[in-house]
């Protein structure tokens, strides 16, 4: 009798363990009320220069009515984005989130997931999705202070300049020349390297930027959109051709020379009808025959520097 019992007892157990995997099974099959969540902005900063809110939308299998809200990490609700409202069948309901809370206030950073009632369906489904809120700007670190010389002439010398950098997150490094920005990378890295090639915008085109010194300034912006504030780290000089002095004064056919500054190997000159090349460094002429006063033209590519002779 006792094993009788006992042997009815293991069947029902069985039974009841059947049933139970039966019903989870189903409740597995059974498809999700939500469906085709997206969150296009998974982190936002209501200061940021991206999108300043948080948006995200999803879909309805069936006919609802639905209430939407906010909650931080610990559970709470924040805010409400939705109040109860019906939907038809396959609904999109979008919705938008500023980062305040329901008494107008911006809350911590951190992360925050949306939180759906339906109470057609008596259920309420906290979204996977997490849209973190992020109100801090990167820090990008440059070595500095750096004096570059460039000549954006086309060459391949001394055309660009290059700057390694780093940031204290995955963000966008920005490059400013005379306060104007020039370089934006594409990617969201903790290192990488800012080039300038020398040009400017003018207008829609790009154009070698004109003799002088420009102060070089870097910032960056994260994922959320925050932007740090630029700060300089390089005075640059953009020199194509420079002669170490404009007036010289000589006898008639006596030997001078005159210091060029340029990075390009050789440099073509003219002087009262005469004309040569020569590298580079200290250049060395004949003064004309004749007391008088002459221009000196040292030429590279498409750009000069001029000295007055004086012969006497």
């Amino acid at each position: 009798m006792a094993r009788a019992l006992s042997s009815a007892l293991v069947l029902a157990l069985l039974a009841a363990t059947a049933v139970a995997f039966a019903i989870t099974e189903g409740a597995k099959l059974e498809r999700s009320p939500i469906y085709g969540t997206t969150v296009q902005t998974p982190e936002f900063s209501p200061n940021g220069h991206a999108v300043p809110v948080a948006l995200f939308s999803f879909r309805l299998r069936g006919h609802e009515r639905a209430e939407v809200w906010m909650e931080n990490g610990d559970g709470k609700r924040v805010r409400t984005l939705l109040q109860p409202r019906s939907f038809k069948s396959g609904a999109r309901v979008s919705l938008v989130w500023d980062g305040l809370d329901d008494d107008g206030t911006l809350v911590p950073d951190g992360d925050y997931k949306p939180v759906v009632k339906l109470e057609r369906s008596h259920r309420t489904i906290v979204l996977p999705n997490q849209i973190r809120l992020d109100t801090v700007p990167p820090r990008i670190f440059v070595r500095r202070p750096q004096y570059p010389i460039l000549s954006p002439d086309g060459d391949h010398h001394g055309d660009v300049f290059r700057v390694a950098y780093r940031v204290s997150e995955p963000a966008h490094a920005i490059l400013y020349v005379a306060g104007k920005q020039v370089e934006f990378t594409r990617s969201q890295k903790l290192t990488g390297v800012l080039v300038w090639n020398g040009k400017l915008r003018k207008g829609s085109e790009y154009r070698a930027a004109p003799p002088g010194r420009y102060v070089l300034s870097v910032a960056a912006q994260d994922r959320a959109g925050n932007q740090s504030k630029p700060y300089p780290f390089a005075i640059a000089q953009v020199r194509y051709v420079a002669l170490g002095r404009n007036r010289i004064v000589v006898g008639p056919k006596q030997r001078f020379a005159v210091r060029v500054s340029t990075d390009a190997p050789t440099v073509q000159w003219q002087l009262h009808g005469r004309s040569g090349t020569q590298r580079r460094g200290t250049l060395r002429f004949i003064a004309p025959a004749k007391k008088g006063v002459y221009q000196l033209y040292v030429i590279v590519r498409n750009h000069a520097a001029r000295a007055t002779v004086v012969v006497r």
